[in-house]
């Protein structure tokens, strides 16, 4: 059994009290983290379609990973967890580019999906709750200065404030967006619903590599 294998959460029971919206959906060959930066280039009429509906409205759209299928062409089958997109700027360098960077909030879950006549996915999604404020254990202290260090060599543009280097759902993000691992891993731990368990792992990969105690 590989890592990845572990990452597996177990059946989450539905609760009907979840907050469930519509959203247009943007599925990618990356993930998106709540707090997360992400920049893209918009080309495709349907998504320049979608940004520009999205700036009116000032709402936002889901990034989710794609499980089959590309970023262009016909519609791709997404992971059934993804995150909401804010959009933070937007620029048109050139006809019929938009170039985007949009911020990670919560994350969802994807109830159904069905796609437009221009191949645009259209989702019933439920928003799941992040544990916040979650201290990071002593057992992993040891992240922090790594951490630390690549927020500021990265800086802000990357890395925008507020940081929360006390919150172990924040710190998890901000480690897992920045590891060499395959992008099905940085789903898996996407995922997960403990902050710990999430840290815990990243701990062990990177502890591994000597690269923290």
């Amino acid at each position: 059994m590989s890592w990845i294998d572990l990452l597996r959460p177990p059946a989450e029971e539905r609760s009907p009290e979840k907050i469930r919206i519509e959203i247009p959906l943007f599925p990618l060959g990356s993930v998106l983290f709540p707090g997360g930066i992400l920049s893209l280039k918009v080309f495709e009429q349907r998504y320049l379609d979608m940004v520009a509906d999205c700036l009116r409205r000032k709402a936002p759209f889901g990034v989710c990973l794609i499980a089959r299928g590309k970023e262009v062409g016909e519609p791709a089958t997404p992971h059934a967890i993804g995150t909401l997109a804010h959009i933070s700027e937007a620029e048109m360098p050139q006809l019929g580019i938009l170039m985007l960077k949009v911020r990670g909030n919560r994350r969802f879950r994807i109830v159904n999906s069905a796609a437009q006549s221009d191949g645009l996915l259209h989702a019933t999604v439920e928003l799941l709750d992040d544990i916040t404020g979650c201290a990071v254990p002593e057992a992993q202290q040891g992240l922090l200065p790594l951490l630390r260090k690549i927020v500021s060599d990265l800086g802000p543009d990357k890395m925008p404030e507020p940081h929360a280097f006390d919150d172990a759902a924040w710190v998890g993000y901000r480690l897992t967006e920045i590891l060499p691992v395959q992008v099905l891993a940085k789903q898996k731990l996407l995922e997960l619903e403990d902050p710990v368990s999430r840290l815990e792992i990243i701990h062990a990969y990177l502890a591994q590599r000597q690269l923290v105690e």
